[in-house]
């Protein structure tokens, strides 16, 4: 059934590249996820001035509490990626992301990159980035070019991607006045196209910008977190069904994800051994 506010969102995406969910958490929400963060955050920051040298991220978000899970399987979200995927599409990365006062601007990327087909072409990822603090032009806000999803190859080349710094000097110059700083209150969720170029803005406040970022892909492409290493399998079990099929315990039919020609979901089950282990202790 067409809901008109899913479809108004994917009409954005589809024009400018992102899309704003208002009101995305309640204020019950938005308490419980500054709480954990406080007791997760540990003023480490990045190694480069990808990650920021004044930001601080915490990997594998989805597993640290379950207000991060629902959030994950957020039907307003999952409405988008049901429009825009394959079935079984995956969770590729869950992270927080705190900007500090200091922070200098992330070169502009797209969150797709890594995946060598050439562009223009859909979206092989949607990446979410939820407000815990309003985002602001002063304090760090996500950045966007709008339309830039629909650019080919020849119009990105200079991006960052695949580990290194921006090949091309001139590019960040090349782009100056295009970038559009999303301004949001907290609770809010900007969508953005795996596509699109964005980066994270300059902090020249005096307080932080908090946020955390959940981002999906097709169910044929790798994700960028390994979520079967960084999550037992005794902690996925405890989990939601559809938070269980985004971490990789699905099929994409016939048989991507099989489990020595089983469903991943047996490998939850309490003594659960993979067959191939199991036949070596019969040597």
């Amino acid at each position: 059934m067409s809901n008109p506010e899913t479809d108004e969102r994917l009409r954005q995406l589809h024009k400018q590249g992102y899309a704003v969910i208002p009101d995305f958490l309640d204020a019950g929400q938005l308490a419980t996820i500054n709480e954990r963060l406080d007791t997760l955050l540990d003023g480490v920051t990045g190694r480069n001035n990808f990650e920021g040298n004044f930001t601080e991220r915490i990997y594998t978000l989805v597993a640290r509490d379950r207000v991060f899970q629902d959030a994950a399987e957020d039907t307003r979200i999952m409405a988008l990626c049901d429009a825009l995927f394959m079935p079984n599409y995956l969770l590729t990365a869950s992270q927080a992301i705190v900007i500090r006062p200091g922070e200098t601007y992330q070169p502009w990327h797209t969150d797709d990159a890594f995946y060598p087909i050439p562009r223009p072409r859909p979206m092989i990822s949607l990446a979410t980035i939820v407000a815990v603090e309003a985002f602001t032009a002063e304090n760090g806000g996500t950045e966007v070019i709008p339309g830039s999803h629909l650019w080919d190859d020849a119009k990105v080349a200079g991006y960052y991607r695949s580990g290194d710094f921006e090949t091309d000097p001139q590019f960040a110059e090349k782009l100056a006045g295009q970038g559009v700083a999303v301004e949001m209150a907290a609770g809010s969720c900007l969508v953005v196209a795996g596509t699109l170029l964005h980066r994270g803005g300059a902090n020249n406040s005096t307080g932080t910008r908090r946020a955390f970022s959940n981002q999906y892909c097709e169910p044929w492409a790798r994700a960028q977190e390994n979520f079967f290493l960084a999550i037992p399998p005794q902690e996925v079990a405890t989990m939601a069904p559809k938070v269980q099929s985004l971490l990789g315990y699905s099929i994409h039919p016939p048989f991507m994800g099989q489990v020595t020609a089983s469903h991943p979901m047996k490998a939850l089950q309490s003594g659960f051994t993979p067959p191939a282990f199991r036949a070596r202790t019969k040597l």
